[in-house]
């Protein structure tokens, strides 16, 4: 299923303008507070009536101003998850599961889903005769999640599901929504201002900049666009083997060979990696006698200087694979950076998720 959206909206003093297609799978909405990822959810759930525009799902049109065309938010069939699980404290487990099902129409479309398989996908079939008070955070969101599908949505909505989860939370739930990604055939727009969310279950990134679309595409391609100390890259590897020994994990990419704190994936996993353009430090020399494990060798592809002058933004090309480092603008000068320089990326820092 396709997502379609074109639309214009005010709100106050804020001006949105929204124009992208998604492919199935999950496209995450990225950018800084403020930027209009609430707002633009809201309008796609029905939730906000556009000034102007149009949004369709798979072809059928939900919006379109121009023809007079609003369906309302309890005909759209769309999941909602929010930030807070919103679960009936006084039903157990099971009955808030049920209750999502009461939406569903057998004649409504949108993602086949039964208790069974929703049980089985999120791995809650311990809990269901627990009420919501007795729950983690994680398993409360992922209780959340269940009753939106089991609603048979058509998209699901998911706006940052984990932002009141804690790092030990986060962990916990992020291969669910990987599963929910892969296995329930229901396309979802998700909600985020964390890179390293983003980076580990986007299939296409829309980054958002002040209301306006500035950027839509595969993962790997769109999020070395990130502004600010969020930009980085997306580089796909495999687990080659662990080094028991030290407790870490060989991979192999395109770009070269990465060692990280030792994964549980076994070998030959897919694994995809998050590296921040503030975490790369550049040599013309291989360096020697450093504490960083990972050093990739590249050309240096395209420089852009950062919007006050004082730092840029550099493209490395690794075999291949593009590799984002942010540098000062005297340190380009210094190291004669410019395009076609073989330079050495020192990475101090690496986020491996399973991909």
């Amino acid at each position: 299923m396709s997502l379609e959206v074109d639309i214009d909206h005010k709100r106050g003093s804020f001006q949105l303008a929204a124009r992208f297609s998604a492919a199935p799978g999950l496209t995450a909405l990225f950018g800084r507070s403020g930027s209009g990822k609430t707002s633009l959810v809201d309008i796609v759930g029905g939730l906000i009536k556009p000034d102007r525009g149009r949004i369709a799902v798979d072809g059928q049109v939900l919006v379109d101003i121009a023809e007079g065309v609003f369906v309302p938010r309890h005909r759209r069939r769309i999941g909602y998850v929010f930030q807070d699980s919103r679960l009936f404290p006084h039903l157990s487990v099971r009955s808030n599961l049920l209750y999502g099902r009461w939406f569903a129409r057998e004649t409504a479309g949108g993602a086949a889903a039964d208790l069974a398989s929703v049980v089985e996908l999120l791995g809650i079939g311990h809990l269901l005769e627990r009420r919501p008070d007795s729950l983690s955070g994680g398993e409360k969101q992922r209780v959340a999640i269940g009753r939106a599908l089991l609603a048979h949505p058509r998209l699901l909505l998911m706006d940052e599901p984990l932002a009141s989860l804690d790092e030990a939370r986060r962990a916990e739930i992020l291969p669910y929504i990987e599963r929910l990604r892969d296995e329930a055939g229901v396309p979802i727009l998700y909600v985020s201002h964390s890179v390293a969310e983003v980076a580990r279950l986007a299939t296409t990134v829309v980054i958002l900049t002040d209301g306006k679309v500035t950027a839509v595409g595969p993962v790997l391609d769109i999020l070395p666009l990130a502004d600010g100390n969020d930009g980085g890259s997306v580089l796909d590897a495999r687990v080659s083997r662990h080094d028991d020994a030290f407790q870490l994990s060989v991979l192999t990419s395109t770009a070269g060979e990465l060692q990280v704190p030792r994964l549980s994936a076994p070998p030959g996993s897919a694994v995809r990696a998050y590296i921040r353009s503030r975490d790369v430090m550049l040599s013309l020399r291989p360096p020697q006698d450093i504490s960083a494990l990972n050093v990739l060798a590249g050309k240096v592809a395209e420089i852009t200087p950062t919007a006050n002058g004082a730092q840029a933004d550099v493209r490395l090309d690794c075999n291949g694979d593009a590799l984002m480092a942010r540098v000062t603008a005297k340190s380009v000068q210094r190291l004669g950076l410019a395009p076609g320089v073989p330079v050495y990326a020192v990475i101090k820092s690496v986020s491996f998720e399973r991909s």
